[in-house]
């Protein structure tokens, strides 16, 4: 390779170290930030949960191997999630219920595992950036007297840079928070992503990483979420790349990968045929014949997950063109197409699918910023200054209009959303998010006054203006998200009902009463219904319309108790008694 053609042109200067405290303090405030004192919402964050309750609940150890919400078989998905998290809720569960309710306890203790994944994302995310960036190939160009970063200093900051733009990723901050499977995916993608990285000089334990990477993909999330990083890893060993030569170790890798997915699958099908059979089914009827519609839905949708990552990655597979069998641009760039080919091949398509894409466009973004020229680094700088002023600004004119009245339509808007809110102010919440305020306006301040070389500068401002905005929407906003989303006080309603009028023998079944509704009554009341038509108590999810025209089913039947979420304007529960 010729460097002086390199398209990265970086002085010493621009790859100043960034202080490590810094990083760790920010990514602390990243992930415990809306992660604890809120409910689980609806519906992977509760059902997530609720496959954890149910098997530290079954007496005879069946939703360990299928994973279950009650006696509800939720055969998607796969057992890893619920196993991390029931084994957290077991063992911290206890401490905390010393302290707060137990079922409250446990909603704690649940999410204790976000901290594992998310360590393992940025570790991993930091680690392979750091191995490709000092790779000769991204090498800047050499100055003609000097001055040029060195190797460690250059990969440093090429991992620095990534790591912030995977924190200042829009689209996974509320799913990195979620008890479901999503957290661990995006966790087993980046080390699967680190695993490759490491492969190029260390096969060994590069290949045992990625074998364990595969395996742990294919029990989180099946293999919609397995295939995609497997077909990554795989094309990641291009002919012309420094790869290549170790190829052969990918058949260590499988073979990890292999034993890890049938240490579960063997003895579930045996066990468990009927569970097995429509796991198999919900994977195989999943991939499909493109279709117009997903596709519309990803062209519309992906641009504001990956933002502000997604523009430079295209940039630096483009910059980077000559290079593109190089593996600091083939081995995010096939951790960034496989994703994407795949979700055109299935039925439905969402975030739990686009959060795939965030880890190698947040690395390949990274390798954009030493192709850049400095006035456009400074433009985005100011770019990022100036979105996240609004976005912070907006929520604090949300809150002030919500607790004041003024400016009124405003707080109509939010009113009319959240009726029967009892509007209070948290003052601990108000100092966090103030502190959070002034770190922002700080940091703004710092790129005022010191005009600092230090390429990494931008990066800083987008993950310091994301985590802003996010730590203001979990201080001020937390009691009414949690109003307007969670099913405590329904749930409790629906138990204190059932408590009045199930009769000695008698039991309840459900109709119509959605998975994400039914985990929450479980997670939030041990609420759980049974499948015997012979049930003469029916818990309905219906509608006000329905109810009003006549279409909801068994409206001769006695209403025992209806009741909703107070914010919610047409979805209902009724608890019928129908005669036999």
């Amino acid at each position: 390779m010729d460097s002086r053609s390199t398209p990265a042109r970086l002085t010493e200067t621009a790859t100043v170290k960034l202080s490590r405290p810094f990083l760790l303090l920010i990514g602390a405030i990243y992930i415990l930030a809306g992660l604890f004192f809120r409910d689980p919402w609806k519906t992977d964050d509760v059902v997530g949960l609720a496959t954890m309750v149910s098997a530290l609940a079954d007496p005879d150890g069946s939703a360990w191997l299928a994973p279950q919400i009650g006696v509800l078989a939720h055969a998607q998905d796969g057992p890893l999630v619920t196993w991390v998290g029931a084994f957290a809720i077991w063992l911290f569960g206890p401490l905390f219920e010393v302290f707060i309710p137990a079922h409250d306890g446990a909603i704690i203790a649940s999410r204790l595992p976000n901290l594992l994944w998310f360590g393992i994302l940025v570790g991993s995310v930091w680690y392979g950036s750091y191995l490709l960036g000092r790779r000769p190939e991204p090498q800047p160009l050499q100055l003609p007297f000097g001055g040029e970063p060195s190797i460690n200093d250059y990969g440093r900051m090429i991992a620095d840079a990534a790591l912030l733009l995977i924190l200042a990723t829009v689209g996974i901050v509320w799913r990195m928070h979620e008890t479901s499977e999503v957290p661990a995916l995006i966790a087993m993608q980046a080390l699967a992503f680190y695993a490759v990285a490491r492969s190029i000089d260390r096969p060994l334990s590069g290949s045992i990483t990625l074998g364990v990477a595969l395996g742990a993909a294919f029990l989180t999330r099946g293999w919609i979420g397995a295939l995609p990083i497997m077909l990554a890893a795989l094309f990641a060993f291009h002919p012309r790349g420094a790869l290549w030569p170790r190829r052969a170790w990918l058949l260590l890798s499988a073979a990890i990968a292999l034993v890890i997915g049938l240490a579960w699958w063997v003895p579930l099908q045996s066990m468990y045929p009927y569970w097995a059979q429509n796991w198999w089914l919900w994977n195989s009827r999943s991939f499909v014949l493109p279709e117009q519609d997903v596709l519309l839905s990803i062209l519309r949708d992906l641009p504001w997950f990956l933002w502000p990552t997604w523009p430079f990655a295209i940039l630096a597979v483009w910059r980077w063109r000559a290079w593109l069998s190089a593996p600091h641009i083939w081995v995010p760039l096939m951790f960034l197409v496989w994703p994407l080919i795949i979700m055109c091949f299935l039925a439905d398509v969402f975030e739990p699918e686009y959060a795939l894409m965030a880890v190698p466009a947040a690395v390949l973004a990274a390798f954009a910023l030493p192709t850049l020229r400095r006035a456009i680094v400074n433009s985005l700088d100011w770019f990022a200054v100036m979105c996240f002023s609004l976005t912070a600004a907006t929520v604090w004119l949300g809150w002030f209009a919500l607790q004041t009245g003024f400016p009124a339509q405003i707080h109509h808007n939010i009113t009319r959303l959240t009726r029967g809110y009892d509007i209070y102010v948290s003052w601990p919440a108000v100092i966090i998010a103030l502190l959070g305020t002034l770190a922002w306006v700080g940091l703004v301040r710092w790129r005022l006054h010191n005009k600092p070389a230090a390429l990494w500068r931008g990066t800083v401002l987008s993950a310091g203006g994301l985590i802003t905005t996010w730590l203001l929407l979990v201080t001020l906003w937390m009691p009414v998200l949690d109003y307007a989303r969670s099913y405590r006080q329904v749930s409790g309603e629906l138990a204190a009902a059932l408590q009045q009028h199930v009769q000695p023998g008698e039991c309840v079944r459900a109709l119509g009463v959605g998975i994400g509704q039914r985990a929450s009554f479980l997670v939030f009341e041990h609420i759980d219904f049974s499948y015997d038509s012979r049930c003469t108590l029916i818990l309905q999810q219906t509608s006000e319309d329905a109810i009003r025209d006549g279409r909801a089913p068994f409206s001769e039947a006695d209403v025992l108790w209806q009741g909703r979420r107070p914010a919610d304007r047409d979805e209902m529960f009724r608890l019928l008694r129908v005669n036999r």
